[in-house]
């Protein structure tokens, strides 16, 4: 039987690459319907356009749908929202406010009410076999030690409104677990395509690809401080994948999946990779972590090197997230997280062709 898929936050890139993997995976696929703000129209029909051009993706199966996860029924049309409840199998939540930097109230509206009137919404979907729902394994805050799949709740604080938000929002998302058939995905941070380096953005890590980019002529590169923390990065391709397939196997319902590396590296060493990689420079000296904070208190800087000042919490807190189900239940699948290590050329290959016209603000899937 085909399936009847509904996607939020489309024409994000997550609901675009989902679509396409969807696709080019040969799942059976009735209908796949994409809910996108009324602002954003144009670019919906524009990412539409761009999925026609790939020839495993059938966009006769594809309908745009106006919508609001903010608003009651989410703001579906009375037909069409009909139509949804009565026919959706597979429904990805996948809309959020990502910046680091953005307002409590407008993250607040978003990432929490809005999942509660997804959550509402989908308690009247008669034929619902699978709520995938995408979090960020950073709903661990400021906890530090190892992380584990199954938890979620504490009081070490956030880093920023967005992990807050994120953390209120897989609350509600847990506590339906005996109602909703779940999955909940928590991302790393995800950077560029292993194989081609491809991204749709310059954020998170490629600051550094940035700085050393505007010091490559400097006879000296420093390290900024001593960068003891793990930082987990993941490909997109190994996310989108992952979470694809979880979606649609049995064993994967009820249960939270970091998809994050299991063998990070620590800031220290991802900033040695890329410099040596990147300008052919081993970096010397070691600079107190507060001179790269106090610059990014100025504007100019934060615009220079494409990074927001909330990022730079990322590459100091002392935690690792355990991906044991996640090992456990992709294996056999053949997707595993690849070595940084392995694919770091193809994305230093991306960032040089593509530097000019990408720099732009972090976000954490």
């Amino acid at each position: 039987m085909a399936n009847t898929y509904v996607f939020s936050g489309f024409p994000g890139f997550l609901a675009s690459n989902l679509v396409k993997e969807i696709f080019f995976e040969g799942y059976a696929v009735d209908r796949i319907y994409l809910i996108h703000l009324r602002s954003m129209k144009e670019q919906a029909l524009a990412r539409l356009d761009e999925l026609s051009e790939e020839m495993y993706v059938d966009t006769d199966k594809l309908t745009l749908v106006e919508g609001d996860i903010t608003l009651e029924n989410l703001g579906l049309e009375k037909d069409m929202n009909a139509i949804l409840q009565k026919g959706v199998t597979h429904f990805f939540h996948l809309a959020a406010l990502y910046d680091l930097a953005i307002p409590l109230p407008e993250s607040w509206n978003v990432n929490v009410h809005g999942t509660r009137e997804v959550n509402r919404w989908l308690k009247n979907c008669s034929q619902l076999e699978r709520y995938i729902y995408f979090s960020t394994a950073y709903v661990s805050g400021k906890r530090e030690g190892t992380i584990f799949e199954h938890e979620l709740v504490h009081d070490q604080g956030f880093k920023n409104h967005y992990e807050y938000t994120k953390y209120e929002a897989e609350r509600l998302v847990e506590q339906e677990k005996a109602n909703l058939p779940l999955t909940i995905i928590r991302p790393g941070i995800a950077i560029g395509e292993s194989s081609t380096g491809e991204t749709v953005k310059f954020d998170g890590p490629y600051f550094i690809l940035n700085m050393l980019d505007r010091f490559k002529g400097s006879p000296l590169i420093p390290y900024f401080g001593e960068g003891k923390a793990k930082v987990n990065l993941v490909p997109q391709d190994y996310v989108l994948k992952a979470a694809t397939y979880l979606a649609h196997v049995s064993k994967a319902e009820g249960k939270t999946y970091h998809l994050t590396d299991p063998s990070p590296y620590t800031a220290r060493e991802i900033y040695k990779m890329l410099s040596e990689a990147f300008i052919n420079k081993k970096p010397r000296l070691t600079l107190p972590v507060f001179m790269a904070s106090r610059a990014l208190k100025l504007r100019s800087f934060r615009t220079w090197v494409g990074m927001q000042q909330e990022a730079l919490a990322y590459f100091n807190c002392q935690c690792e997230y355990d991906t044991s189900d996640a090992q456990k239940d992709l294996k056999g699948s053949g997707i595993t997280c690849p070595d940084l290590a392995d694919y770091l050329p193809a994305i230093i290959d991306y960032y040089e062709h593509n530097k000019q016209n990408k720099r732009k603000h972090v976000s954490i899937l």
